[in-house]
């Protein structure tokens, strides 16, 4: 039965780096394994291969591209507060033992496919709740100091992780459950090979992880937790019944009787609701005119389009304007404060793309909202009267 050592880590902490250089040194482990995959093991030796622009533009996965620079940026954020880099204790681990001929372990998995289960396990109100925790938490980090020791005391760690769950259950269970047995499984794996096992972890995880050892019967199946889960077709269906109501508010104003005039101002309001609050959302996002005028021009017929989205051409355009290059991923991941960022061509692109989509969406909740009372008739009159002129129109053809 091998030995295995769990050292849970802050991920911004100096005192995890001294931990872990210590523990290297005094186990004497015939293996470290650490809470790396091979893309940030890379990264951490900076021998990864940054995605072209166009791989970017062509994924189209601008808002969840979104939410991992900003998470990116808030652990830098806190680790600037106290000199310390993020992930220096993954990177102190690696350093020791591959300093000492020991091999590394590389236990966690993809974070490609942890991302993509975890934004595809949200729904669209977790989403928009995420987004909101995630900003104000960024306004925090840089407006007060934070005792980073403190935050990996086990109470402290139960209560976030607890409250996470209440936040948002489907992503505790992608970002920690599903890891904690996958890294639990990789243990195991190593376990067969090692008699001394230096494991370096995230405090979040340490706990699960030991559940997970001392029970490896509970364990799911590996295949399970790698599996790519397929996306929701919310954005379909969401698109297909805006469609769907639009088109039948068009046909029952035009059996109605109410007029060509009301016709034309319920087809004049769909443009330009969506066309302004599109081209508004993209200047909020400091995006360019063009950009913004762009978002204006398509929003209106890819509204009614699920397969496409507005903030797609305005990020073509802005991307045309901007000109970002392959460093600016690295400049993304080295930008101390948020303006920095924002400054940044190939961030302002994504950020465009996924406001001025943002603004879409509004537009057409806005739209079916106050449509209404803008052509000043009453819903109901106005579907009931059409139908009826449109089974009699029908019945007069036979």
């Amino acid at each position: 039965m091998a030995e295995i050592r769990i050292i849970g880590t802050a991920h911004v902490s100096s005192e995890s780096v001294a931990e872990v250089r210590e523990a290297v040194a005094e186990f004497s482990p015939d293996v470290v394994a650490v809470e790396l995959d091979p893309g940030r093991y890379a990264a951490l030796k900076k021998q990864v291969q940054e995605a072209s622009v166009s791989e970017v533009l062509e994924a189209k996965t601008f808002t969840q591209l979104l939410v991992q620079w900003l998470l990116a940026y808030l652990q830098r954020r806190i680790g600037l507060d106290v000199g310390v880099e993020p992930g220096a204790e993954m990177r102190a681990a690696v350093e020791e033992a591959e300093g000492r001929g020991i091999r590394v372990g590389l236990i966690d998995r993809d974070i490609r496919i942890t991302l993509r289960r975890f934004w595809r396990s949200l729904s669209f109100f977790e989403k928009m709740k995420m987004f909101y925790a995630l900003m104000v938490s960024i306004t925090q980090v840089e407006e007060e100091e934070i005792d980073i020791e403190e935050l990996k005391k086990q109470d402290v760690i139960a209560t976030a992780m607890e409250e996470f769950r209440k936040f948002s259950p489907n992503g505790a269970r992608a970002l920690i459950d599903e890891r904690d047995a996958y890294l639990a499984h990789q243990i195991i794996g190593l376990s067969k090979q090692y008699d001394r096992i230096l494991v370096v972890i995230g405090a979040g995880h340490q706990e699960g992880v030991k559940r997970y050892l001392g029970d490896p019967a509970s364990l799911p199946p590996v295949n399970t937790l790698t599996a790519e889960i397929k996306p929701r077709p919310w954005g379909l269906i969401f698109g297909g019944i805006v469609t769907f109501l639009f088109l039948f508010l068009l046909v029952a104003i035009g059996f109605s009787g109410v007029g060509l005039d009301v016709l034309f101002t319920a087809l004049l309001y769909w443009v330009l609701i969506h066309g302004l609050l599109t081209a508004a959302f993209t200047l909020l996002a400091r995006g360019h005119p063009l950009s913004a005028a762009t978002g204006f021009a398509v929003s209106w017929f890819t509204a009614l389009n699920p397969l496409i989205a507005a903030g797609w051409f305005a990020a073509i355009v802005e991307a045309k304007i901007r000109k970002p290059t392959p460093s600016d991923y690295r400049k993304i991941f080295e930008a101390e404060t948020l303006s920095d960022m924002i400054k940044i061509p190939l961030f302002r692109v994504v950020l465009v793309a996924a406001v001025a989509n943002i603004g879409s969406t509004l537009g057409t909740i806005i739209y079916f909202l106050f449509i209404f009372p803008i052509l000043g008739i009453d819903p109901g009159l106005l579907i009931s009267e059409g139908i009826g002129n449109m089974v009699q129109a029908v019945q007069n053809l036979f």
